[in-house]
């Protein structure tokens, strides 16, 4: 059932974009699509019970398409796990005079402090990924500590993998013919309403397709009648500098048009990031699709609003439509639902008002009807989120009319990004030396989910200080606490999520000593965020943004007990291995997995699977088998195995070795998460995997393991220079990036 409310936008800016007005006032909200509830769609007053006011329940709007999603992708089945702490508490004494091992390591004074302080101790390293570290650890006879990192490091490798095969593969040939095709009909639908009420509109529908088949081709034809509006925005795309006005979307504007009533549009979203900036191809599939993604034909402009109903008709063809679906059900899959009105909502008013078998002509011929049409458009909901720039709300007041519109290929919903909305201007609003919170921090997401360790740390930082922030933290983590399981696992970003959840939880009683403090909590919210910034890589284009990777050892090592310990998170295990079958099923339901990739998402199940049943004998004393230890001793293999795999095709094509494959494409990844109008985004960032040692109980005896984790950084960045992969690692490379968050000097020391 879909409800709407008075729900109130995210934060405004005040931004002089490049080439716009100076001093003007921009109230920027990025928001995530439309949220969906295990049993449709979440209510828009519900979905995080931030509001009072809630109009009454209207018919779910989208029936058809959630059947045609759902259709063929198997339900998420939980991985039961019965993980009972029960171990005795220990200590590690001063000089690590109980640790057997003590000898084998070399640490400074302060890392070994620390690691007898709370039991473990990270310190930063160059490795440029995870599996070299483990494996080095086994030709050196060093005792494996395997990492939640590390294992959810490897999932996100499989999932960028898949999504971009999926792309290179399928998809980038499907968005060229469907924009093809709608070019032709946009074409015949210009030609046919030159000289009619409806002739803007049918040009900006023209020229909206135009654009795309540039972005796809450069070489491509543009139709004369949209020429030049056309050349000014692929002009505006390649220079990426920020916001302006479009001139497309603008066609019909008078001159004297006020500002609130022109179209902005941000530039800066179309640098491609993530894996996309690898190729050429990548490149133009990501612009295209950002262009779908972002250009909304707004009901509050009339000519807008008749694109909108042109665009529904074009795609109403069956065999364009069957295009339009190849590209959505599986990102759907993969990151969500769209947050906006789109095809399947805007049909059936379109058929309602205008009748099942209208054409153009039938839609420009009766203008009593076009009043109708924009009645009925009102009852439609507005989505959950907003994603482009819009004035501050002393000339908007009316968010929803502002942001209400058409998406052909709308951005998705995420649970994170609607976080980050409620927790930033406009939802909360100045703290008491009068700023405002344009930029969120990603600590706010883990303490939504219930960390209280992310909330003591954004205490201590001021962030609770805004005003109305800890009302709505405190109802966003009612909400996310009530969830059911089907709705944390509607997609796989949300199961990925979902995965996550256990690292907001503290460990005490029952767990290794080096779980029950502080400073662990801290190095399990790193895990946390390290994980997250890699979902925010891998879903970059489709995920709507908050706007205000075996062999022998050396003969000469003298035997040691290289017994090891796997970091006892038994239930997020389970989920990796949960979501690992999903996303094999999934993909496979719909013949896009091949057998070496289902392969490996069996083998990373059936890993996730044994380091769960391995984490339930250690929280219980349970002793663990030959096998159990054979398997820790050989997971950097496992590791290598599969990031093998998925860059084999890579290393064939550049002919280059493995290490210096690995040396250009470490394991660092940046995304930009949210973005403040006046000029600067939110970067978050891995870097090199850094080094932990933690004392463990083997056999009843203290031992110290070695194992690999995140390092995450957190840093505001200008506007119009969202950072590439490329440009990330050449900063951590030359020593520019800037440090890691203070509080990991709880656990972290050269």
């Amino acid at each position: 059932m879909d409800e709407k409310n008075n729900v109130s936008a995210p934060p405004p800016v005040k931004v002089a974009p490049p080439g716009l007005w100076p001093g003007l006032v921009i109230f920027l909200v990025l928001a995530l699509g439309a949220v969906y509830a295990f049993h449709g769609y979440f209510t828009k007053g519900a979905i995080f019970g931030l509001n009072s006011a809630v109009v009454p329940d209207r018919p779910a709007v989208k029936p058809a398409l959630d059947a045609a999603v759902s259709r063929g992708f198997p339900a998420y089945e939980e991985v039961t796990v019965s993980a009972k702490p029960g171990l005795p508490v220990y200590a590690v004494e001063p000089g690590l005079a109980n640790v057997d091992n003590r000898g084998d390591f070399e640490l400074s004074p302060a890392a070994e402090k620390l690691l007898v302080q709370n039991g473990f101790v990270v310190t930063p390293a160059w490795n440029r990924e995870f599996f070299p570290l483990y494996e080095q650890n086994r030709y050196k006879l060093i005792a494996n500590f395997v990492t939640t990192d590390a294992v959810l490091h490897n999932y996100h490798l499989m999932f960028d993998h898949l999504l971009e095969r999926l792309e290179k593969d399928k998809l980038a040939a499907e968005l060229k013919a469907l924009t093809a095709a709608m070019l032709q009909r946009s074409a015949e639908t210009q030609a046919e309403l030159a000289g009619t009420a409806w002739a803007g509109a049918a040009r900006r529908a023209l020229g909206f397709f135009a654009v795309a088949a540039r972005l796809l081709d450069p070489r491509a034809e543009t139709p004369a009648a949209v020429r030049t509006e056309v050349d000014a925005e692929l002009a505006l795309i390649a220079g990426h500098a920020g916001i302006e006005p479009s001139p497309l979307m603008n066609i019909g504007q008078p001159p004297d048009a006020a500002p609130t009533d022109l179209y902005l549009e941000d530039y800066s979203q179309y640098v491609p990031r993530g894996h996309y900036d690898k190729s050429d191809d990548l490149k133009a599939y990501f612009r295209t699709m950002m262009w779908f993604g972002r250009l909304n034909f707004r009901f509050k402009n009339d000519d807008e609003a008749r694109s909108a109903a042109l665009l529904v008709l074009a795609l109403k063809d069956d065999a364009v439509r069957r295009g339009w679906d190849a590209i959505y059900e599986p990102t759907a899959f993969f990151v969500g639902k769209s947050d906006d009105i789109d095809f399947y909502s805007l049909r059936g008013v379109v058929d309602e008002v205008y009748g099942a078998a209208a054409i153009p002509g039938t839609l420009a011929a009766d203008q009593a009807k076009f009043a109708v049409y924009l009645e009925r458009l009102k009852t439609l909901p507005p989505p959950q989120l907003n994603s482009m720039p819009i004035f501050d709300e002393r000339f908007s007041p009316d968010r929803e009319k502002e942001i209400k519109g058409f998406r052909f290929m709308g951005q998705r919903f995420t649970m994170d990004a609607s976080v980050f909305q409620r927790l930033i201007y406009r939802e909360v609003k100045e703290d008491p030396s009068g700023r405002l919170r344009y930029l969120p921090q990603g600590l706010d997401i883990p303490a939504a989910m219930g960390s209280a360790e992310a909330l003591s740390l954004l205490t201590e930082a001021g962030e609770t200080g805004y005003r109305g922030y800890p009302e709505n933290l405190a109802k966003l983590r009612q909400y996310l606490a009530g969830l059911p399981t089907a709705t944390w696992t509607q997609n796989l970003y949300w199961g990925w999520l979902y995965a996550l959840l256990p690292l907001t939880e503290a460990r005490g009683p029952g767990y290794p000593s080096f779980m029950a403090n502080q400073a662990w909590a801290r190095k399990s919210l790193n895990a946390y965020l390290g994980s997250w910034t890699e979902l925010k890589h891998d879903t970059i284009l489709y995920a709507k943004q908050v706007y205000a990777e075996l062999g022998g050892g050396p003969d000469d090592i003298p035997k040691r007990d290289d017994r090891g310990y796997v970091e006892p998170e038994a239930v997020l295990y389970a989920r990796l291995a949960a979501l690992a079958r999903l996303t094999s099923a999934g993909l496979r339901a719909r013949g896009l997995l091949d057998d070496a990739e289902a392969g490996n998402l069996d083998r990373m199940e059936t890993l996730a699977r044994s380091l769960a049943s391995i984490s339930e004998k250690e929280l219980s004393g349970a002793p663990l088998s030959a096998d159990d230890y054979e398997l820790i001793r050989t997971f950097g293999g496992q590791l290598e195995h599969m990031w093998l795999a998925i860059n084999a095709a890579d290393l064939e094509k550049q002919q280059i070795s493995r290490e210096n494959f690995l040396d250009q494409n470490p394991s660092a990844v940046v995304a930009d998460v949210a973005t403040d109008p006046n000029g600067q985004v939110l970067e978050e960032g891995t870097g090199a995997v850094w080094e932990i040692y933690a004392v463990v109980p083997v056999e009843g005896r203290l031992k110290i393991a070695k194992g690999g984790v995140y390092s995450h950084y957190e840093f505001p960045w200008p506007l119009s220079d969202r950072l590439t992969d490329a440009k990330w690692r050449g900063m951590l490379d030359d020593g520019t990036a800037p440090a890691a968050p203070a509080w990991t000097k709880a656990y972290a020391a050269e």
